[in-house]
């Protein structure tokens, strides 16, 4: 992950002005042909539309640079782009680590749909095939692929984050320590993050299952 490799070279961390500049507001002032102009003023708020318009091609280009971001963790596919598939259950089937019992593969199965079982809100959730061993220690090493529920911001100490942090992203615990915000790896090869103030950090998501071959 590029956020651990800048704390291992000495940089990253608190850095002055870095964030988003509060408050800073400037005046324009522009030309536009006849007919475009008919349309702003057919708007009861002109100011209200024209600053709509322009905000939603921000948030687009933000998006985009976000998604881009988001591929230095590794591959990320959006839930709703995975096709559905599904796999036979039996309820009564019962498999076992110990001495081995007989399965009854006789009795009526019921499909289950595996992607709607591992992302109950698809819409809000992503795939991404990890890089880096930052969290070994919590089940997840390079290349497993990670399912991330956007719409959780609110991660547990216990629970595996994706979080934006100054422009980067990685995938770690948060935890709150007398009064201050950590970003804690799973693997002791890292060092623990401070979150300063400054800093541009947010949440992306919380990581709700992990998948990966069988390990021996």
């Amino acid at each position: 992950m590029k956020a651990e490799e800048a704390k291992k070279n000495g940089r990253g961390g608190r850095r002055a002005g870095a964030g988003r500049p509060k408050g800073d507001r400037r005046l324009f002032s522009f030309r536009i042909e006849g007919r475009l102009a008919d349309f702003i003023d057919s708007h009861k708020n002109r100011t209200a539309f024209i600053h709509n318009c322009i905000e939603k091609a921000f948030n687009k280009k933000e998006e985009d640079a976000s998604f881009f971001a988001l591929q230095t963790l590794g591959d990320i596919y959006p839930a709703t782009s995975v096709r559905s598939m599904t796999l036979p259950k039996f309820d009564n089937a019962r498999v076992v680590a110990g001495f081995p019992l007989a399965l009854d593969t006789d009795e009526q199965a019921q499909s289950v749909d595996i992607l709607r079982m591992l992302c109950p809100n698809p819409e809000a959730s992503y795939l991404i095939k990890v890089r880096g061993d930052s969290m070994i220690d919590a089940g997840i090493s390079d290349g497993d692929i990670i399912i991330v529920d956007k719409s959780n911001r609110t991660p547990s100490e216990h629970e595996v984050a994706v979080c934006e942090y100054n422009g980067e992203y990685t995938i770690k615990h948060i935890v709150q320590q007398a009064g201050k915000t950590w970003l804690v790896p799973a693997n002791p090869k890292y060092p623990r993050i401070e979150i300063f103030e400054e800093d541009d950090f947010s949440v992306w998501g919380v990581v709700t299952y992990t998948i990966h071959k069988p390990r021996a």
